[in-house]
């Protein structure tokens, strides 16, 4: 048996040397180097006299006294390098003899029970070294091997030599020292302190690791920042005495340097700020929202900050390359957030910054961006949105951020884990204080450059629709959508409810497409959302609601004049959507079934082939599952948030599985999108709704082909799912949560249980198994399948600022009687939906928030 430590890079499995042990008939074998300068910390071999067996001394056996001797490499020539090789049956015997173990020296050695502070708890470490089973062995043997044997990593003094250019890697991918060494290794000692942990070594290496290979012996005490510029020659040894480490450049040759006054980073100069953890910031689907006070109190958002900077380092994102996008909203504390936003970037070491103009970017305009701007040596790596999507804004409401990665969509669950992970054991946050404000209201770039030339950080404001409207051109037929716009008996409103995509509405409809400003609404972003709601749906989009001749429940109301023919509205982030046509609300579920019967009318979809899949989340309605099964689509059923999509988005790209793009997706909560970003996007919908109407109305001359005769036809090909959510929004979180668990442990007795004139023929708690990267996500709410097809469902909301947001779903279908008024067709149900969940004993109320 061939054993060896995790760290040598150098052990191979020798055929010679194991032919070599076989021929010699030893029970043991270790094989040693002759010590260096490097090696004379490291155990070595030893005769004991009482018995003249091989024995190991390992420094932390060694009393204080005996150090000098024991590291004396004339007098102790060689050292264990942990390449051991053992016969089998003489380790039975041993291990038989002993009981069932090797007896086997201790170690002793003093630790801190966090090995990166100094100052916390310190332990003591029992622990016994494999080597030292050499003196149990009788005819155990040792045989001097070749320093390629031998590439530990152990300390940063051994990782720096080994990055370096003093070591080559052979065809067979070993490290071994580089012949031009002249067969001895560089003797590194870094200050053994400041250079404790990898983590250190990093940051001083982040621009690029110095050239050893005609070094001699390089010592370092303090601080230093070295790059690939950096060329240490003969014997050098370096000093810095001061807090700030200093930047080594160029050809350093047989010197002795004190850098303690050379200039360092100025204003790219970090600080490191002391903080603690705190509690409450574990991100949901949708990132971490909470209310806007709490994100503006002391360290609340530099640490989450640093712990999801953090964590993408950890995932291996090297944050030097590469672009950091950063925007949001517009609402209450995003302009003062973006700024720390740069400043800690700064300090965590990313180089370049793109900007939103005055701070303002969608959600699927940040995924735009990541997936399109180029050149590609600046693509962005990854992008913080600061934004609470559809809840209030203000200072006395909602604020939230959020972290999306390098495919343009919403940070892993593994990410976001390791998020939370740090803000429960975060100690100090890392930040640029003297960092420059950035102007984000004029587009432009702003370069800031270190004191002793290092580096430079870019930040660069730029148009915040650029990149999406390019998007989206690229994807719609804008000269069909223009002459449908500009027929005399067509007309539409947009309502953006003074969020994010006021702008975006108006470098589309009114730059692209030639419309009057007067075809949007509310298209000035405001930090408080002009004090609404900014929410897409019939009860807070009750300005558009009313233009559009409907109430709060989507009934007819009477009106005095004319009634666009469509309507829409966005939210604060801008990537949810509602259609409405004259006087006609179009659900969500149905928008998505529509679109999807329709897709190959857009050129995005009819180019590559025609739409490969679709998906749902497990609460929407089941509308869009007979037009995928009738079209032949592959189809899925999520839980709820947009990552799943975006994981099926990507089985192929990235995870080498099945293609399924071009792709559709939504949900029920007023989110629809496709392949093209990584996020839902509002206005996409906006526009695909436009473009199915330009292809059902080619001829202008022909009376126009309205939503509603779309959404009924549809109905009388496929049937009508009659669907409503109901929100409480606001419950109390403990109630809520024990009204879930009752039901969730009362499934198998709802299970084949008669409720009124329906039967339960599955209660259940949804659970996903992701078909590309098999991942599980369970507890995504509770099911209730009735046997002819009809749904109860209860989610509670991740998306909720304060409070919990308890949602409430009830589906039935029908093929025969499409015109009933939803309440009307779904009134039993409703009923047994309240029995069976009993909320008013749980959260005091009956009465919904809101009703979609």
């Amino acid at each position: 048996m061939f054993v060896s430590n995790s760290d040598n890079l150098g052990a191979t499995l020798d055929l010679k040397i194991l032919t070599h042990f076989a021929t010699i008939d030893a029970s043991f074998m270790m094989e040693c180097c002759e010590r260096t300068e490097n090696d004379k910390k490291g155990g070595h071999l030893a005769i004991r006299d009482s018995d003249k067996h091989l024995i190991l001394r390992e420094s932390a056996m060694c009393a204080d006294e005996d150090e000098a001797a024991f590291q004396d490499i004339t007098k102790h020539r060689f050292f264990n390098t942990n390449n051991l090789w053992i016969r089998l049956d003489k380790l039975k015997e041993i291990v038989d003899k002993f009981g069932g173990f090797i007896p086997l020296p201790m170690i002793l050695n003093s630790k801190t029970v966090d090995p990166k502070d100094d100052k916390s708890q310190k332990v003591v470490q029992l622990e016994t070294a494999m080597g030292a089973a050499i003196e149990c062995f009788d005819g155990a043997s040792a045989v001097i091997v070749p320093r390629t044997r031998f590439a530990p990593v152990k300390k940063c003094n051994d990782l720096l030599l080994l990055r370096s250019d003093a070591y080559v890697i052979t065809e067979d991918f070993r490290p071994v020292l580089n012949p031009a060494c002249g067969g001895a290794a560089p003797v590194v000692a870094l200050d053994s302190k400041k250079y404790k942990m990898v983590g250190q070594l990093e940051e001083a290496t982040k621009d690029g690791v110095p050239s050893l290979v005609d070094c001699k012996r390089l010592t370092i005490k303090g601080v230093v920042r070295m790059g690939r510029s950096t060329r240490f020659v003969g014997d050098v040894s370096i000093t810095n005495k001061s807090d700030e480490a200093k930047f080594i450049s160029g050809k350093i040759e047989n010197a002795t340097l004190d850098v303690s006054e050379e200039v360092g980073l100025g204003a790219l100069k970090p600080t490191v700020v002391a903080t603690a953890p705190i509690a409450g910031q574990k991100p949901g689907t949708s990132g971490l929202r909470k209310k806007t006070k709490e994100f503006m109190s002391e360290n609340y958002l530099n640490n989450f900050v640093q712990a999801v900077l953090d964590a993408v380092v950890a995932g291996g994102t090297n944050l030097s390359e590469g672009t950091l996008v950063v925007g949001g909203d517009g609402r209450y504390y995003n302009d003062k957030a973006i700024q720390t936003i740069i400043k800690m970037g700064v300090a965590n070491g990313v180089k370049r910054f793109w900007i939103g103009e005055n701070g303002l970017l969608s959600t699927p305009a940040v995924s735009a961006m990541i997936r399109e701007r180029g050149p590609v040596w600046q693509k962005a790596f990854g992008a913080f949105i600061l934004t609470a999507s559809h809840n209030p804004g203000g200072p006395e409401e909602d604020f939230g951020i959020k972290y999306n990665t390098q495919n343009g969509g919403p940070a892993p669950e593994y990410l976001m884990e390791a998020t939370y992970a740090n803000t429960t054991s975060i100690k100090n946050y890392k930040i640029c204080s003297d960092f420059p404000e950035i102007d984000i209201a004029t587009p432009g770039c702003t370069s800031v450059a270190a004191e002793d030339g290092s580096s430079s950080v870019v930040v660069e404001v730029i148009p915040s629709t650029e990149s999406h409207v390019a998007l989206l051109k690229s994807i719609f037929d804008f000269g069909a959508i223009k002459s449908l716009l500009d027929r005399e008996d067509f007309s539409m409103i947009y309502d953006s409810m003074h969020g994010v995509n006021g702008p975006f509405s108006k470098a589309v409809f009114v730059d692209e497409l030639g419309q009057p400003e007067s075809v949007l609404m509310n298209h000035i972003p405001k930090d408080d959302f002009n004090g609404g709601h900014a929410d897409p749906n019939l009860t807070y989009a009750k300005e558009l609601v009313a233009i559009m001749g409907l109430d709060k429940k989507g009934n007819k109301i009477d009106v005095s004049g004319s009634v666009p023919s469509f309507g829409a509205a966005a939210d604060g982030d801008g990537d949810r959507n509602m259609i409405l046509g004259s006087q006609f609300f179009v659900t969500p579920s149905d928008s998505l079934a529509v679109l999807v019967a329709n897709a190959n009318c857009i050129p995005f979809f009819s180019t590559q082939g025609g739409l490969k899949a679709v998906a749902r989340s497990m609460p929407t309605s089941g509308a869009v599952d007979l037009v995928a099964k009738d079209l032949n689509l592959d189809f899925f059923e999520t839980p709820t948030g947009w990552k799943f999509f975006g994981n099926l988005m990507d089985s192929k790209c990235i995870f080498k599985g099945k293609d399924y793009t071009p792709f559709i997706c939504g949900e029920e909560s007023f989110g629809t999108g496709s392949d093209h970003v990584r996020e839902k996007d509002g206005i996409w919908a906006v526009l695909a709704w436009l473009n199915v109407l330009a292809a059902q109305n080619p001829d202008s001359s022909k009376a126009l082909v309205t939503v509603e005769d779309i959404v009924r036809k549809h109905w009388a090909t496929y049937g009508r799912n009659y669907y409503c959510r109901w929100d409480f929004e606001g419950m109390d979180a403990v109630g809520a949560n024990a009204m879930m668990d009752k039901m969730r442990a009362s499934t198998a007795a709802n299970t084949g249980r008669t409720v009124g004139s329906y039967t339960i023929a599955t209660a259940d708690d949804f659970k996903y198994v992701d078909p590309v990267d098999g991942s599980v996500a369970q507890k995504q709410g509770i099911r209730f399948l009735m046997s002819d097809g009809s749904r109860i469902i209860f989610r509670l909301s991740g998306t909720a600022g304060s409070g919990a947001t308890v949602r409430m779903y009830i589906e039935q279908y029908e093929t025969e009687k499409l015109g009933l008024a939803v309440a009307d067709a779904l009134k039993e149900l409703t009923t047994i939906a309240l029995s069976l969940c009993d909320i008013k004993t749980f959260c005091g109320t009956e009465t919904p928030t809101v009703i979609t």
